[in-house]
């Protein structure tokens, strides 16, 4: 932060923070509105790279009202906190794991959210406006879309080409003549606009499949409202709560479910890029966030898999492109949809916001037809103007704008991959050339749009004193759209969310793409009148206490946790066992056949090692350095890496679950344990002194995990579920370790009787409490009874039983019980254990031991039939209401 003093001018002390802001800020490039000041600004020479003096701050423009106001409410320390409230923005996005995932990136799909420190300001005025073009612009596009799947009078009529709606890969017929329950086609359309260098907004692309922004702009508020506390008091901001509580009460109204109605959110998944989102909107509307997976239609009837049964669903709220929706009778390839979803829609059991097949209204191509179909269906002139547009597929748009080519964007008329909008300005002659032919050709496939320069506004660039800001100086202006959200808060009434999502243009590129390198910046929208206090949260003053209501479990999400817990068993068994081997193998006890022959048997079980490498007892050497090379193999079923990248699996798809130092940690032991390592040698094999090493940094993160499975998560049916796939995982192991330690003499040997104390980590405990006793009974009493051991099997197997009866009890599983195959605690007794027959053999002992191995296959088995996969056999649980 230093640095940036040294960069400011000082002030003279009658020189307000407003008048020092239009000094250090740059005019607008020529040719495009500077929203800073409120008008286009002539460009004048050096004007942006002019040393700041008391002389230039009095010469300078003066600024818009309100980002004078917004510059005075900066606090007596002024310009020079700024960099460390950028910092501190920036630590709040990683802190709350705020993502982008982008799909081009070569260093990974996850990058942290981009968003600048100050605020694009709107007035009153400005707003209004814009409110009053897209309030219009919302009703017609429902208005459109319900005359296209309906009487189709806009196509018998001529204002709609047929090729633009019955053409569009995004127009379903098997949605015509289809009334959507609560008669809304649309209830959220997203519209990027821009002004011009007069000031004067534009239409430049509409979003109505699933409009994406609506949880970003949420974070975004939450962000810079805090780093600007008293500007945002003082300039009246309106609020953005009471449009989402508007949105989710206008959806219950309209669905069948009425006030009652459960509502989800459908998403594609944690790969989508904007799954961040998904899950914040979820968590703040209240909705169960759900994939494809998750829904099931039974008898034209959505169901969500749940612990309890299969549960009703009558709306959902969907974030997953619409030829996605039901691979019976869209994409037939898709696995994000849900079969039968279609079905159910035209059966008017469900409600989907918004409506499948509204993808053609987003074609730039329909821009051109705007205000033809205002003046029809509305009887209004737009308020908010299209830019200027030709589909080229008409002959006579075709021939008017191909001279235009140089001054305008092309752009596609369907979506179609590859393929983005190209600068006409950016072309050289020869390009353009080629261009003119191919749209001759193939005109249908091009539309031909205005070059708009975009406003620029205010950002902040703390490095300034490097040279990222303009002219050195910190505040640089950057080209900025404007998205803005209309959304349906009851049958043909609509309302605009007071704000929205600004995006700015890298550099000089004026391209706002987020995918493209991109950033964003809350929407600030003043008001004269009072604010708006409204609150997602439901005012009851009669109400005499909170009723308690437990999370709803998705199948999805509960397979998930189920399978995090036995991931995260498994890494840290498996690590344990890796960590015994190297130990063994390089100690004193290197020379015991019995224990060298029991962890080969371990090593080979627990896929450690192929069952082709020699055996520790062989070739140790051999066997050593084939473990330690399939330790960061992550295609070897059940090596460290693979169970490793397992728990990072089965946790991003519940991360709306976890706490943030949860997910952070599973992600920082999944990036060490695959770092390369010094001590690596030629041929990429580890030392085993490395390897320990990097096994022990393991046991330290694992050991954290289940620290925050413990202690940091609801106890509810989901971490049941995760509790109890531990617990399976741990029983399993420590069960088979036992019996192949029996088999192998190991338990009779001092050093294998050591490894196997190790292994179930209870060797603390065991010298403590034994001292120097190197029996069977006392390995067992400790080992397999005791019951405040949380590492013997009989604790184990009653904790693994309580668990499921409590999850059984609450979902009113009828029959028998899933735990049946677990053996009962009560029915251990060191004495029977300990018996041998005539050939020496502990019998009791090895049939609890195979009971238990046994017990949890199946368990799994009957988890996944009865929960997780809801097939058609396991429906004698009941439906709820």
């Amino acid at each position: 932060m230093n640095h940036l003093n040294d960069s400011l001018p000082t002030p003279d002390p009658s020189d307000s923070a407003a008048q020092l802001a239009a000094a250090l800020a740059p005019a607008a490039a020529a040719g495009h509105f500077d929203e800073l000041r409120g008008a286009s600004v002539a460009d004048a020479p050096g004007a942006a790279t002019a040393p700041v003096t008391p002389k230039s701050i009095a010469n300078k423009p003066d600024i818009t009202g309100a980002w004078g106001q917004f510059f005075d409410q900066l606090g007596p320390e002024g310009f020079q906190d700024l960099d460390r409230r950028m910092q501190s923005l920036q630590r709040q996005v990683r802190d709350n794991g705020i993502t982008y995932n982008v799909y081009a990136d070569a260093d990974g799909p996850q990058r942290p959210w981009s968003v600048d420190l100050f605020p694009l300001i709107l007035s009153q005025g400005d707003w209004a406006h814009i409110e009053r073009g897209v309030l219009q612009r919302a009703r017609l596009l429902n208005r459109v879309m319900a005359d296209v799947y309906g009487p189709q009078e806009l196509l018998r009529k001529g204002l709609l080409p047929s090729a633009l709606v019955q053409g569009h890969p995004g127009y379903l017929r098997a949605m015509h003549g289809i009334q959507p329950v609560g008669g809304t086609h649309l209830h959220i359309a997203a519209f990027d606009m821009a002004r011009d260098a007069q000031g004067d907004w534009w239409v430049v692309t509409q979003r109505t499949q699933a409009p994406s922004g609506l949880g970003y702009l949420l974070e975004n508020r939450l962000l810079i409202s805090r780093l600007f506390p008293e500007a945002f008091s003082q300039m009246h901001v309106q609020r953005l709560a009471a449009t989402y509580r508007a949105l989710l009460d206008g959806l219950r109204q309209m669905s069948p479910g009425g006030a009652d109605a459960r509502i989800v959110l459908l998403t594609p998944g944690p790969y989508n890029e904007t799954y961040f989102e998904h899950a914040y909107l979820a968590r703040y509307l209240g909705l169960t966030l759900v994939e494809g997976n998750d829904l099931t239609v039974r008898d034209a009837r959505l169901y969500l898999k749940t612990l309890h049964g299969l549960q009703p669903v009558h709306g959902i709220l969907k974030r997953l492109d619409d030829e996605f929706l039901d691979p019976l009778e869209l994409r037939s390839d898709s696995r994000l949809g849900v079969p039968g979803l279609l079905q159910a829609i035209r059966a008017g059991n469900v409600l989907v916001a918004n409506a499948p097949g509204s993808a053609f209204l987003e074609s730039s191509a329909l821009l051109g037809f705007m205000p033809a179909l205002s003046r029809h269906l509305l009887g209004e002139e737009l308020a908010l103007p299209s830019l200027p547009t030709w589909w080229c597929g008409e002959r006579s748009a075709m021939q008017a704008v191909l001279p235009q080519l140089a001054h305008s964007v092309i752009r596609p008329t369907w979506p179609m991959a590859q393929r983005v909008p190209v600068l006409g300005g950016a072309l050289s002659a020869q390009d353009l050339a080629q261009w003119s032919a191919r749209i001759e050709a193939q005109g249908d496939e091009y539309t031909v749009q205005a070059h708009l320069p975009l406003s620029q506004m205010p950002t902040w660039r703390s490095e300034a004193a490097e040279g990222a800001g303009q002219g050195g100086s910190p505040i640089a202006p950057r080209s900025v759209m404007l998205r803005v959200f209309a959304v349906c808060d009851g049958p043909g009434s609509w309302r605009v969310l007071p704000g929205g999502l600004a995006r700015l243009a890298q550099g000089d590129s004026g391209i706002t793409s987020m995918q493209r390198g991109g950033s964003s910046a809350d929407v600030w929208v003043q008001t004269d009148g009072p604010v708006d206090t409204t609150t997602l949260l439901a005012h009851n003053q009669a109400a005499p206490a909170v009723v308690h209501r437990s999370r709803q479990v998705t199948s999805r999400a509960a397979e998930n946790l189920f399978w995090l817990g036995r991931y995260t068993e498994r890494t840290e068994n498996v690590t344990r066992l890796a960590r015994i081997t190297l130990q063994c193998l390089n100690g004193e006890d290197q020379t015991s056949q019995p224990l060298l022959t029991w962890l080969s048997a371990m090593g080979v079980s627990q896929g450690l090692v192929l069952p082709t490498v020699p055996a520790a007892g062989q070739a140790r050497r051999v066997f050593e350095r084939s473990l330690i090379a399939g330790l960061t193999q992550p295609a070897q079923v059940t090596s460290v890496g693979y169970n490793l990248r397992g728990i990072l699996g089965a946790a991003s798809a519940v991360r709306d679950r976890l706490s943030q130092e949860h997910w952070n940690l599973i992600v920082r032991a999944e990036a060490e344990f695959f770092a390369p390592r010094s001590g690596a040698e030629e041929d990429g094999d580890y030392s085993p002194l490395d390897a320990l090493r990097q096994l022990e940094v393991l046991s330290g993160h694992t050991a954290a995990m289940t620290g925050q499975q413990t202690d940091r998560m609801t106890r509810d049916d989901g971490w049941r579920l995760l509790s109890i796939g531990r617990h399976l995982e741990r029983l399993g192991f420590l069960a088979s370790a036992l019996e192949s330690g029996l088999q192998t003499g190991a338990v009779h040997d001092e050093g294998g009787f050591e490894a196997m104390v190790a292994l179930f980590d209870s060797t603390i405990t065991f010298h403590a409490q034994y001292q120097q006793r190197r029996d069977m009974p006392a390995l067992l009493d400790l080992l397999v009874i005791d019951r405040d051991n949380p590492r013997s099997l009989a604790w184990v197997a009653q904790t693994l039983r309580g668990r499921i009866a409590k999850i059984e009890a609450a979902a009113g599983t009828p029959g028998e019980s899933a735990a049946t195959g677990i053996p009962e605690a009560s029915d251990l007794s060191l004495v029977a254990l300990c018996a041998q027959d005539a050939e020496g053999r502990y019998a009791a002992l090895e049939q609890y031991l195979g009971r238990c191995v046994r017990g949890v296959i199946g368990l799994s088995d009957v988890l996944a039939t009865r929960y997780f996969t809801h097939s058609v056999d396991a429906l004698r649980y009941s439906i709820g209401a």
